[in-house]
Parts: structure tokens; C-alpha cells; sequence
């Protein structure tokens, strides 16, 4: 038991977002994707309705699903507030990404309360993160303004939102240390 606390411990320290611009060409295989994704089936959830729900895009699926982000951002973005940059920037980070999954949570409003549902498919996303880390494959959680018009491409159902793209890519970046204040400072004892 003591040697599973500290690969655990050390895993989570270690996690850290790596973002498309580090990833390489190496295809991130199916089968590593699934595994990821099954971690996520086993985060917390209260009343049992297991929330989350994910679309993954690869290859050109993945091509079409940056276009579209594009489109979107160019869309709802005033002309004056709009930047050729970000434009370039989010098509590039979808042909770096060897893959990107689509964080949706199905909203079970007469059993919890949407926050619950929300807090249940953030342990999901850690999940998945912890498991990517471990099989070395790096990963972010996005949440771009345009994911709250994603609900027709998507295909969501009328309970359905999405909360966030999860990119993912092999890497090859040196280990850096967590930028993280004390835990004795974000904690009270009351004993008495």
C-alpha cells in the first residue's frame, strides 16, 4: 500500500496542462484513448447518474471540429474584438492535438442539482488527467467561449451541455514543478 500512495502522490504532483503547441506528431492510439476515457467512468458521482459524456475527434473528424470552432469564434466575435491570430491559433491548436473530446455532461435536474452534475464530470476531467499523465500523454482542459454554441454540431440532447475541450498529444516537455502555496494556508483545524 505504501508504494501505491507514492506512485499516486507523484502523479498527482506531476500533472500539469500541456497545451498542443508541445505535442508532437505521434498519434495518441485509440486503445490509449479509451483507457483514459474508462478512468473517467469511475469518478464520483452522486445519486449514481454518471453525467459525463464525451466526443472524441480525431484525424479529419478533428480537422472539421477546428474549422468549426473557428467559424464560431469568428461568428460571435464583434469585428472590432476580433483577431486573425486567435482564429490562426485555434485551427493550429486542432491540427496539433492528436486528438480533442468534447467534455458534455447529461443534466439529471429532477435527481441533483446541476452544480452536483458539474462537480461529478470535474472528477472525471481529473480522472483522465491523472491516467494521461501516467501513460505520458499530455493534455488541457479548454473552455473557449465558443463551446456554449456547440450544442446543433454536437448533436446534444435537449439535457446536454458542453463544459470544455480536452486536447491531448504526446510530448516531449522537461517536467516543471507546480506553482502551489502552502496547504497549511488554505486550512482550518477545529478540534474543540
Amino acid at each position: 500500500m505504501e508504494q501505491e500512495i507514492e506512485i499516486l502522490s507523484m502523479i498527482i504532483k506531476r500533472r500539469r496542462s500541456i497545451f498542443p503547441v508541445s505535442y508532437t506528431n505521434q498519434e495518441v492510439p485509440v486503445k490509449v484513448i479509451q483507457q483514459i476515457l474508462e478512468s473517467a467512468n469511475y469518478a464520483p458521482t452522486h445519486k449514481l447518474t454518471q453525467p459525463w459524456r464525451f466526443i472524441v475527434f480525431r484525424n479529419e473528424g478533428k480537422t472539421k471540429f477546428g474549422k468549426e470552432l473557428a467559424r464560431l469564434y469568428k461568428k460571435t466575435t464583434p469585428v472590432h474584438q476580433f483577431l486573425q491570430k486567435k482564429y490562426d491559433s485555434i485551427l493550429e491548436k486542432a491540427e496539433q492535438a492528436s486528438c480533442i473530446i468534447t467534455l458534455n455532461v447529461e443534466l439529471h435536474s429532477d435527481k441533483v442539482p446541476e452544480w452536483e452534475e458539474l462537480a461529478a464530470l470535474a472528477c472525471a476531467v481529473q480522472n483522465m488527467a491523472l491516467t494521461a499523465e501516467a501513460l505520458n500523454v499530455g493534455a488541457y482542459w479548454s473552455s473557449p467561449g465558443m463551446i456554449a454554441d456547440l450544442k446543433d454540431y454536437l448533436n446534444l440532447g435537449e439535457q446536454e451541455k458542453c463544459f470544455g475541450l480536452f486536447y491531448m498529444g504526446y510530448h516531449n516537455e522537461e517536467p516543471r514543478d507546480a506553482i502551489r502555496t502552502p496547504i497549511e494556508e488554505k486550512i482550518k483545524w477545529i478540534e474543540s
